[in-house]
């Protein structure tokens, strides 16, 4: 099997993560992982090896192409990790194989994701991650056309009066100034 992001480079047989059997590209570092090898290694490995997460991870390099399968040739889906990072998972729905590209493991180990990876592949998990990106983008316009101070200062009040037992009257005082 060919690399899917370098086309011409060999998969070899090797280990992701402690006991983890995945197929491996030498040049760029991606991993090719079949779910079934992967939910039998996150059933029996322990769940404390995740790298803290206040450590700073580089953010690995994502391939932006279509990529297509290296066991069916079909072309893989992308799933975004989070709505703080560009990154995208590939996954092929008819081998139930994704591709990690080189570095996103620890990726996804900073995001305490490495025993719950498949999550990503949700709808639920996609759509979580739609209004993360949205909430930012929402936040990065009204900061374009309020300043930082005035936004911080629009967000603190947002929050408090989130779960205000009395916020329909309050916001009706402050819709009359």
């Amino acid at each position: 099997m060919k690399c899917p992001t370098c086309k011409n480079n060999n998969l070899s047989p090797t280990k992701l993560d402690e006991e983890l059997p995945v197929l491996g590209c030498r040049d760029c570092g991606g991993t090719l992982v079949s779910l079934l090898y992967y939910r039998d290694w996150a059933e029996r490995s322990a769940n404390n090896d995740e790298i803290d997460s206040e450590v700073s991870v580089e953010q690995p390099e994502d391939s932006q192409t279509a990529l297509s399968c290296p066991k069916c040739q079909r072309l893989m889906t992308k799933y975004t990790i989070s709505g703080s990072t560009n990154n995208k998972l590939d996954l092929c729905g008819s081998c139930d194989e994704a591709w990690i590209d080189g570095g996103e493991w620890e990726l996804l180990k900073s995001l305490k994701l490495s025993k719950n990876f498949p999550a990503v592949f949700s709808d639920v998990w996609q759509r979580k991650v739609r209004k993360e990106i949205s909430e930012a983008k929402h936040i990065e316009r009204f900061t374009e056309i309020l300043g930082s101070e005035d936004t911080e200062k629009a967000n603190q009040f947002r929050l408090w009066i989130k779960d205000h037992p009395r916020r329909a009257e309050i916001l009706f005082f402050v819709g009359k100034s």
